[in-house]
């Protein structure tokens, strides 16, 4: 029976959120500290949140080095991060960072998560300089698997701030390392984004495509989260096809697997459910849905937010309650204007229209030159005004 090295158990704890001591030998090699800190770090492997907070709350306050601190403020920055808390995540993480010094690259979990917390943010710049750091250094040391890791939250950074010729080129090169690196979950996240590469560039025929290359791989696994995102995806595309009924029935397959989702995953879930059902003309329903939902959509990130109510106001407009449409394209545009980008420009050029339609001319061309205005600052933002793909609100893609 071969004994895996330090080197390997380093690797395969990184993956699953534990030490290398843990995992050789199911505890912290003999020291207390590190005893209580890898259970903590098991408990939030398997999503025992409470369990976790506890052991680490009690590692920070008892621990007598930096190191053993900084493991403490990196799981408690995961647990803020878990639970939809970007600003609280981002100074734990960035404390750690600190006690430990030493490149960020050298933490590839915490910059995953760091990454994440700022695009929760809308602070897209942040978030691809850290998954870019991270990538060049994972390929300067030809690690294949955190370079395919960070090639992924590279990718989607890079869609969501309308970069697509670079994210088309980075999608290259990282189907080339999935090739060598043969992880069928891998494979479905490169689906998953080069489904969304392509929504965003209006083309929904190839998007489904691959959304549904995604799927048949996330329903073998045991990611009944990750597999309910998928079906959201492409019930998004559906309707995007004007294929309605298709979008409901994928909606419907999904939403037994949502029993773990956070009340904000729901609620856009849902979301989509209430789109598909005003395009297939049961509008009562859409509209009892899309009132549950509204209340609960504004404790998502800040773009996340923006864009579920730019889709609550079209919804509204279609089943004519003009005065709610108009009030939710003002919450949008107030939460967008942080980061401007094509989807502020989508709710003016919306909110416009229904104006126009209400007679109110004056007030529909001031909203016009502000989207104007925006594409002169930035015209490679504009590129697609709909939505791409769904992101829950710890940022999980």
């Amino acid at each position: 029976m071969r004994t895996p090295s330090l080197q390997v158990l380093h690797q395969l704890g990184q993956r699953l959120g534990v030490s290398a001591e843990f995992l050789a030998k199911g505890r912290g090699a003999g020291s207390p500290e590190l005893d209580r800190l890898a259970e903590a770090e098991f408990a939030l492997r398997l999503d025992d949140l409470d369990v976790a907070e506890k052991l680490f709350v009690e590692s920070l306050e008892g621990a007598d080095e930096p190191r053993f601190k900084a493991r403490a403020l990196e799981g408690l920055g995961e647990l803020a991060f878990r639970r939809g808390d970007p600003t609280r995540t981002i100074a734990l993480l960035e404390e750690a960072l600190e006690l430990t010094g030493g490149s960020l690259c050298h933490h590839a979990r915490t910059a995953d998560t760091l990454g994440r917390a700022y695009a929760m943010l809308g602070d897209l710049d942040s978030s691809i300089e850290i998954f870019d750091v991270c990538l060049r250094e994972a390929e300067r040391r030809r690690d294949r698997i955190e370079a395919s890791r960070f090639g992924v939250l590279l990718g989607n950074a890079l869609i969501d701030a309308a970069d697509f010729t670079r994210a088309e080129e980075l999608l290259v090169r990282t189907l080339q390392l999935a090739e060598e690196v043969r992880d069928p979950v891998l494979r479905a996240r490169l689906y998953w984004l080069e489904s969304r590469l392509h929504a965003e560039q209006d083309d929904p025929e190839r998007a489904a495509e691959y959304a549904r290359k995604a799927l048949a791989i996330v329903e073998l696994t045991e990611d009944r989260s990750y597999t309910a995102r998928a079906h959201q995806l492409l019930a998004h595309i559906e309707l995007d096809r004007n294929r309605p009924e298709e979008a409901l029935e994928l909606l419907e397959r999904g939403r037994p697997l949502l029993d773990d989702a956070t009340p904000v995953e729901v609620a856009q879930y849902r979301l989509e459910e209430a789109r598909a059902l005003a395009a297939t003309g049961r509008t009562e329903e859409a509209a009892s849905v899309a009132m549950q939902v509204s209340g609960v959509i504004g404790e998502a990130n800040v773009e996340d937010a923006g864009r579920s109510y730019t889709l609550l106001a079209d919804l509204f407009a279609e089943l004519g309650d003009v005065a709610r449409a108009r009030e939710l394209y003002e919450l949008a545009a107030d939460l967008l204007q942080k980061n401007p980008n094509r989807y502020l420009v989508r709710v003016y050029r919306r909110h416009a229209e229904l104006l126009e339609s209400q007679g109110e001319t004056a007030e529909a061309m001031e909203l016009l030159k502000r989207a104007v205005s925006i594409g002169e600052r930035d015209p490679v933002r504009l590129r697609r005004p709909p939505l791409g793909a769904p992101v829950g609100p710890n940022g999980r893609r």
